[in-house]
């Protein structure tokens, strides 16, 4: 496979993963998050899905980046993107936890997890290649933005 070939296949990946972790927050959306009591910093709804999309977007070339240095740091390479693998399934479970099962408390705990492996991912990334790494880092501040909104959402309903 080519180097374009593997970034465009994680962008893919990534855009395909958001999208299903969309359908669980489209009713939920509509119906279950207007009712919930949101801090003063909460944004607009409409801001959400070009954000994830644009993450999404720079998550899969970091990956394709690091994959794309297969050939020459094999071990290196595969424990990196097995942290990226694991932190984009916790970035799906995120969505469910919060609008699927609508539990902003498990979700807090989870987006700690999942910040923490975002943070393991950019640091193993950085080292591979830096625009990799470079790529990580507004992913690793919308979470972070992401954490306090969640736990705050939680704090204001419980």
């Amino acid at each position: 496979m080519n180097k374009i070939t593997r970034i465009l296949t994680v962008v893919v990946t990534c855009l395909v993963i958001g999208y299903f972790s969309g359908m669980v927050t489209r009713s939920a959306i509509t119906s279950w998050y207007p009712t919930l009591v949101k801090p003063s910093f909460n944004p607009p709804n409409w801001i959400f899905a070009p954000v994830w999309s644009t993450l999404y977007i720079m998550m899969g070339v970091a990956a394709g980046l690091v994959w794309n240095r297969i050939d020459f740091e094999k071990e290196i390479v595969n424990k990196a993107l097995i942290y990226f693998a694991f932190q984009l399934g916790l970035n799906a479970l995120w969505s469910y936890l919060f609008f699927g099962l609508k539990n902003p408390m498990l979700a807090g705990i989870e987006v700690i997890l999942l910040w923490l492996m975002i943070f393991e991912t950019y640091s193993k990334f950085i080292k591979i290649n830096k625009t990799a790494g470079y790529l990580f880092i507004p992913y690793l501040l919308w979470v972070s933005f992401a954490s306090v909104l969640n736990i705050s959402i939680w704090w204001l309903n419980k």
